[in-house]
């Protein structure tokens, strides 16, 4: 998209947050006119830039921005990041934008930011919020792959490949999935799509809102976008949530290893909820349960069951569905519907599971999630790319840390060992010295950003500040605690932090 050129841009009115810094009250215009706050030598005319919305439903607005490819070649060619805005509610009292990520990498923000419970009303009152798909993710200037039969095909390879002709082919399918992504991606993206380029993007994103601190809502790998920001930029840092957060000073087989552990962790907490439960397909004995979980699903590999009109539930398309269920325990009715229905023979409803978690619908994949996730992850961790040998060796370990999941998650990884671009960072401890203080938000049995990290990065932050929630699922906010979502609210709206120590419980 070209953007188009304004003479004039109206001044704006300005007023003054709990945390003292002065951002422009909301215009009901739908043009954006870069402020040029903190620009870097060279970048003066991104920061600038004039960018103009247009209405695209639901009371939002959508538009694109550019960004260099290449920071260090800014006058080089410049791509596209798709953003989308909801105004402030109440506009007498704006604070500013608030911009949100879900994470992945790969996540979609535009998605995100139009779903109706990424923020409280009272959030919402004070802040347009702000979703962009990062460089390399959905709407933006995109990292392809792969084309839906050939995305099935690769999904499908064997979670735990346990013999030759396995192992041949989860390697053959890592080879070619980093090979059409090489041939398939256009500007020679796949070296800038990691995480440092992207939290320089939502820098210039922050100055073409007309904000002079970035205020910032990140989940998941968002956490780690956020968190990599205030590094990079710690004078302009607002309030940032990081909720469900990632160490960023741990390599990524601690970061793999403890993964699998906390999903073998949620899936007990899952067989011992079933057990008290007169539907439970796994029985009375939680560890018996597990047990027959798994004899089941390695059976798969062998002989795969009904699935949908077209595809049979296989080893790996079962491990998915259940895994899903893992991020939010509402969904632990879903999963013992699913299995009683697969013990049965019919696999349509972990099936159907595996597709939410995937987001194919009617056949065709609807984003480019796996796309970009192992492009950010193979740029962003030196150590992910790790040989089928090496793999082999770490098996032990991962076996017996995450009897179930282990397999799955340490394999998954193999794409990276053949990627066309070179890592562009190592693991560090993230300090932001000078930051103001920022809100790290954990879960206790969290299977996707184990708690731990949470408790590493708000450690290593010099203004972190740790929030608990005792609980099970993916990330806390939203999700069933007031007491996170008051305290959430506040830090984000007066800039207020929850008192050292506090610990929230789910459902309270």
């Amino acid at each position: 998209m070209v953007l188009t050129a304004v003479a004039f841009a109206a001044p704006l009115a300005a007023c003054t947050t709990a945390s003292g810094h002065t951002v422009p009250v909301a215009s009901t215009s739908n043009q954006l006119q870069g402020n040029g706050y903190g620009a870097p030598a060279g970048l003066q005319q991104f920061y600038t830039q004039s960018v103009s919305l247009s209405s695209c439903g639901g009371g939002f607005q959508c538009g694109t921005i550019q960004v260099p490819l290449d920071y260090s070649n800014p006058t080089g060619t410049s791509i596209s990041l798709a953003i989308v805005r909801k105004p402030a509610t109440d506009l007498a009292h704006r604070i500013g934008s608030l911009l949100v990520n879900p994470g992945g990498p790969g996540g979609s923000g535009i998605d995100y930011a139009r779903s109706p419970d990424v923020v409280s009303a009272a959030v919402a009152a004070r802040f347009d919020i702000v979703g962009f798909d990062p460089r390399g993710v959905g709407q933006s200037t995109a990292v392809h792959c792969l084309s839906d039969p050939q995305m099935d095909t690769f999904l499908n390879t064997p979670p735990d490949p346990n013999s030759l002709a396995e192992r041949t082919d989860v390697i053959d399918q890592s080879k070619s999935f980093a090979a059409e992504c090489a041939a398939k991606t256009s500007a020679n993206l796949l070296p800038f799509v990691g995480t440092i380029n992207a939290t320089r993007d939502m820098d210039i994103l922050r100055a073409v809102l007309g904000d002079k601190d970035l205020y910032y809502l990140g989940k998941s790998y968002g956490t780690y976008l956020g968190a990599v920001y205030a590094e990079e930029f710690p004078t302009h840092v607002g309030h940032l949530v990081l909720d469900g957060a990632i160490d960023p000073s741990l390599t990524a087989g601690q970061l793999n290893l403890a993964q699998a552990k906390a999903f073998d962790v949620a899936l007990n907490q899952f067989a011992k909820d079933c057990a008290t439960r007169s539907d439970c397909p796994l029985g009375s004995d939680p560890a018996a349960g597990i047990a027959k979980l798994k004899a089941w699903v390695d059976g798969l590999g062998a002989a795969p069951i009904a699935g949908d009109a077209t595809r049979k539930l296989t080893e790996a398309q079962a491990m998915t569905g259940i895994a899903v269920a893992m991020y939010d325990q509402t969904w632990w009715g879903d999963l013992r519907t699913a299995l009683t229905r697969a013990f049965t023979g019919d696999g349509s409803a972990l099936l159907t599971m595996a597709d939410v978690y995937n987001n194919r619908v009617s056949g065709h994949y609807q984003g480019n999630e796996t796309e970009a996730n192992f492009a950010v992850n193979c740029v962003d961790h030196p150590d992910e790319a790790i040989s089928p040998q090496q793999i082999e060796q770490d098996l032990p370990e991962y076996e017996q840390a995450a009897p179930f999941f282990g397999e799955m998650v340490v394999w998954s990884s193999l794409p990276c060992a053949y990627w066309p671009a070179r890592p562009d960072t190592t693991p560090h401890k993230i300090a932001a010295k000078g930051a103001p203080p920022i809100l790290v938000v954990g879960t206790t049995r969290d299977p996707a950003t184990p708690y731990t990290w949470a408790q590493g990065l708000a450690a290593q932050l010099q203004s972190g500040r740790l929030l608990t929630m005792n609980g099970d699922g993916h990330t806390a906010y939203l999700r069933g605690s007031t007491c996170i979502d008051t305290a959430v609210d506040a830090y984000l709206i007066q800039g207020t932090l929850p008192a050292p120590g506090t610990v929230c419980s789910q459902g309270s």
